[in-house]
């Protein structure tokens, strides 16, 4: 196809007209859907009924250590479920963790235990005149949150296919003492799908800080989440790194079975250091006296081990995978060759990111709003909902059905093309 920015004035109009005449049609099937948020479908959902048969009135509640599930105690998690998510995390079990159903709530608590009571004896945040966070851009709309709810400055970074600007980061932390975090996605990262490079992750390992406090958050949430057999992406792990750098209370890695069993009722996970480990359990044995024990010895007895989880990942991507090629196939059919946008084809994940000609998102996303597809809201991938270019646009395909997810997308290029034409007529 021609790019548009080589078309005559005229041929935008004609173009234009055909694609309004196209746009009207989809109104008129007066649609629902919904690709705004990075959730499970149905069918994902159904592939761990089986847990609810994992435990039942008749079977025995106690871990092999003899610990009862059914009451207090065990303030990091049972054995089991730590042996289990620490091979999911490339983890020693000793190392970790376990926590409720949500990775996200760990991440907040961790923040605002620094906030009130500091990092391993270092000043607490609320007491500093100013507290930074980097922020990896395009990124997740809901760690942004996190950092902008306790009124932390963020700084976007650009993230490029091996991960964050390194140049940038390196710069930034070892110049500037009230830079306390940066947030990270290292592996098929939210919404882009990139994985960081090797280089990039001994990078982040050797990071020298100008803050003792100074804490890298590793988002570890789609570490599994492969969408083929063979073409997958591996990192170096990253404790494993710091360590040997000589950095070993650099980084806290989260990660949850969210989106492998239940997203409302999974087990949540922080690995860390030693140190930091017990600087962490001084708070929660005045938070908790346990978590759900229940909930972890019922995700032991379902997988058995991580061998059992992998074969189960592979259903999920069963599922997924064909709704991520439609998505790009209808993209690549109708978009291919303009110069109106690009689009990301991750090997796992939950998402494709799409960048539009500048200035053209917010139109791109209220035009497919106004048709019935509702799509995460332009901006949303960066600090305080500003995307500076207005172009990026987090799709996400797991939930729709695959019929009515086609149809979104042949809305969306739709969009796109008529917001792009709309765009270079204003020139």
């Amino acid at each position: 196809m021609k790019p548009y920015k080589e078309m005559s004035k005229e041929e935008l109009l004609e173009e234009l007209q055909s694609l309004n005449e196209e746009y009207r049609k989809y109104q008129e099937m007066d649609l629902h859907l919904d690709m705004s948020r990075g959730k499970p479908c149905k069918e994902q959902l159904d592939l761990s009924m089986g847990m609810m048969d994992a435990l039942n009135s008749t079977v025995d509640l106690r871990c092999e250590d003899g610990t009862d599930c059914r009451n207090y105690g065990v303030l990091t998690g049972i054995e089991e479920a730590k042996v289990l998510i620490g091979d999911m995390m490339e983890n020693n079990p000793s190392n970790i963790i376990i926590y409720g159903n949500s990775s996200l709530n760990v991440m907040y608590d961790t923040v605002s235990r620094a906030m009130t009571h500091g990092i391993l004896g270092n000043t607490p945040w609320c007491k500093l005149d100013k507290v930074k966070f980097l922020c990896p851009v395009p990124g997740y709309d809901r760690h942004f949150a996190i950092t902008e709810y306790f009124g932390i400055d963020m700084i976007p970074v650009p993230m490029t296919e091996d991960g964050p600007d390194m140049d940038m980061v390196e710069k930034l932390v070892s110049e500037d003492a009230s830079i306390k975090g940066i947030w990270c996605v290292p592996k098929y990262s939210n919404p882009q799908g990139y994985s960081y490079s090797d280089e990039v992750v001994f990078r982040f390992a050797h990071l020298k800080p100008a803050a003792p406090d100074f804490r890298i958050f590793w988002d570890n949430a789609y570490g599994i989440h492969h969408l083929y057999d063979h073409d997958q992406d591996f990192l170096p792990e990253i404790l494993a790194e710091c360590k040997k750098a000589g950095n070993p209370d650099l980084v806290y890695k989260f990660a949850s079975t969210s989106k492998i069993t239940f997203p409302g009722s999974g087990i949540a996970a922080l690995a860390t250091s030693p140190n930091n480990l017990e600087d962490i359990m001084k708070q929660m044995q005045n938070q908790t006296i346990g978590h759900d024990k229940v909930n972890q010895l019922r995700h032991v007895r379902f997988f058995k081990d991580i061998h059992g989880m992998v074969e189960h990942m592979k259903k999920h991507a069963d599922i997924i995978r064909p709704k991520f090629e439609a998505v790009e196939e209808i993209f690549s059919a109708n978009l291919e060759g303009l110069g109106v946008g690009n689009w990301t084809k991750p090997f796992g994940g939950y998402f494709i990111s799409f960048d539009s000609m500048e200035g053209c998102a917010k139109a791109i996303v209220d035009k497919a709003k106004k048709a019935g597809v509702t799509m995460t809201g332009a901006g949303s991938t960066w600090p305080y909902h500003h995307d500076p270019y207005d172009s990026n646009i987090r799709v996400a395909p797991t939930y729709p059905p695959i019929e009515d997810l086609k149809v979104a997308a042949e809305l969306f290029t739709i969009c796109v093309r008529i917001v792009s034409i709309e765009k270079l007529l204003e020139g």
